[in-house]
């Protein structure tokens, strides 16, 4: 089955708290307020959309967020009071030049090959108008390179069975996991999936290939400059006039 599916949502929506959400959303609207560029903003990969539906209600994001979801189980159960479209990254349903800003939380964008990331990243230069805004996080490089393997078994709030191994490769920057989700009923749901994590140089790098110059890089939600062993890693970039 498609990882980015049931399994996703029903083992990922556990573990995110209101309050970090409100934190990650107050990030976001923080650093799209002196945003002045006309048009929406998209919530690249929306999921059910706890951080478009606060930021379109209020803030100065109000009333411009569009949320964008492949999963249409996602979409089907997404919070009220914003607008989406079901559509692959890949090829974004926008017209040229028609989009104020972009976000994507959670190494969203980079679940697929590295050919794959510059088609996207492509793809949303070609959406936002010049000097649009795309904001992204993801986790440092140096961290998974310092912890290659990982796994977890867990019971989720609902009596469900919550299994998962992963491994990264640091020469080439993918950390490939499978998870295995048990509901009380028997019924099982399992999945593989890869995401690639890129040592900040090379995602600079391939932000001002796809057209983007870097405004900031912060390792947190304060602000705070990023390290090895910085949970985040989150970057501002800006299309280029011209």
């Amino acid at each position: 089955m498609s990882f980015f599916g049931e399994l996703y949502l029903r083992s990922t929506l556990p573990f995110i708290s209101e309050e970090m959400t409100a934190k990650e959303a107050a990030y976001l609207a923080k650093h799209f307020a002196d945003l002045r560029v006309p048009g929406p903003v998209v919530d690249l990969g929306c999921g059910h959309g706890r951080h478009a539906a606060r930021l379109n209600a209020q803030g100065p994001l109000a009333g411009r967020v569009i949320g964008l979801e492949l999963d249409a189980l996602s979409l089907q159960e997404r919070l009220p009071g914003f607008p989406a479209v079901r559509a692959d990254l890949r090829s974004l349903p926008f017209r040229t030049g028609s989009l104020a800003g972009a976000y994507a939380w959670y190494s969203t964008l980079f679940v697929f090959s590295d050919e794959e990331h510059v088609a996207l990243l492509s793809e949303v230069a070609r959406c936002l108008r010049p000097g649009g805004r795309l904001v992204l996080h993801t986790v440092p490089y140096e961290r998974l390179a310092a912890q290659p393997e990982a796994s977890f078994s867990t019971r989720l709030p609902d009596g469900s069975l919550l299994e998962e191994r992963s491994r990264f490769d640091a020469a080439r920057g993918r950390d490939e996991a499978s998870r295995r989700l048990t509901f009380p009923d028997g019924r099982v749901l399992s999945g593989q999936y890869a995401v690639r994590y890129y040592p900040l140089a090379d995602l600079i790098q391939l932000l001002d290939f796809t057209g983007f110059s870097m405004c900031w890089v912060h390792g947190g939600l304060e602000g705070e400059p990023p390290s090895g062993t910085s949970t985040d890693l989150i970057v501002g970039a800006e299309l280029r006039h011209g």
